[in-house]
């Protein structure tokens, strides 16, 4: 019987993090740190810092990507962009374009707004993508190959993906924020879910933090639930969230009410863009 050769492929297997930016973001190993990129007014350069906690040395590749948020809060990239959609990567220089990082080690990327003067008012954004390179074995590594097996090898190689947004703001801010829709329901008949839609109006993209309070009939408030770095990109009108209210058994989530708010992120001054109570039964 005639023995077929072995053949080694190779698929890659792209891991990316399209997710609403928190303080700072981390897959794999990589941390990065502002979680987001806006030029307003007159800034024209930012730095961003990558950092290696693993314990391996590791390349990342970076490139500009496009990318639509779904009504769910989905992402998917595209080419072309969306009505209403417009991509800053035609105005954005960076560099280094690739880094390569030992363990422990961090260094700075600038990024830069160039021949913003006449664009149009309104908002422009894309995404940086920090894209890890897959590691190659030294000749002599890899596995003996068994001459009478007669399959084909598929070696998975993990590649781990992370994007940043980078927004260019023209003119002045117009966005309003208001949340309906508000339904409270019990998953195994125990654990609350709270699920809201956001309407979004204006040029601009909102993101935040959600906080929710439960006001007991007393008076009693306590903080059930909390999510940190929520976005609504242009040009979504909506954008439908849920999630999971924490409490346990301290809170009674079949009286009170629920006081939802979405307020821009900020240590300093945090500005709230909409409020909404659900009155519990």
């Amino acid at each position: 019987m005639r023995k077929l050769p072995v053949r080694h492929l190779t698929m890659l297997l792209l891991i990316s993090l399209f997710l609403s930016p928190g303080i700072i973001k981390a897959q794999g190993d990589l941390l990065i740190t502002p979680r987001r990129v806006v030029f307003e007014g007159n800034k024209r350069s930012i730095d961003i810092s990558l950092a290696n906690i693993g314990k391996d040395t590791a390349t990342y590749n970076i490139s500009l990507v496009q990318i639509r948020m779904t009504e769910d809060g989905g992402f998917e990239t595209i080419t072309e962009p969306d009505e209403g959609q417009s991509f800053a990567s035609p105005y954005i220089r960076f560099f280094p374009r690739t880094v390569t990082l030992k363990p422990d080690e961090a260094q700075t990327v600038k990024i830069q707004a160039v021949r913003t003067g006449d664009l149009a008012p309104g908002e422009y954004r894309s995404h940086l993508y920090f894209r890890a390179t897959p590691k190659e074995k030294p000749l002599g590594e890899e596995s003996p190959v068994q001459q009478e097996q007669a399959t084909i090898s598929i070696k998975l190689v993990p590649v781990f993906g992370i994007t940043i947004p980078v927004i260019i703001r023209v003119g002045t801010p117009s966005v309003n924020v208001t949340l309906s829709d508000l339904a409270l329901t019990f998953e195994n008949d125990t654990l609350p879910r709270l699920s809201f839609v956001f309407n979004r109006t204006g040029d601009y993209s909102v993101y935040g933090d959600i906080e929710v309070d439960h006001v007991a009939p007393g008076g009693t408030v306590t903080t059930v639930g909390l999510a940190k770095g929520v976005a609504v990109y242009t040009p979504n009108t909506t954008r439908k969230f849920s999630f999971n209210l924490m409490g346990g058994g301290a809170v009674d989530f079949h009286s009170g009410r629920l006081v939802v708010t979405f307020s821009a992120s900020s240590d300093v001054r945090p500005e709230k863009y909409a409020e909404a109570i659900i009155d519990l039964h």
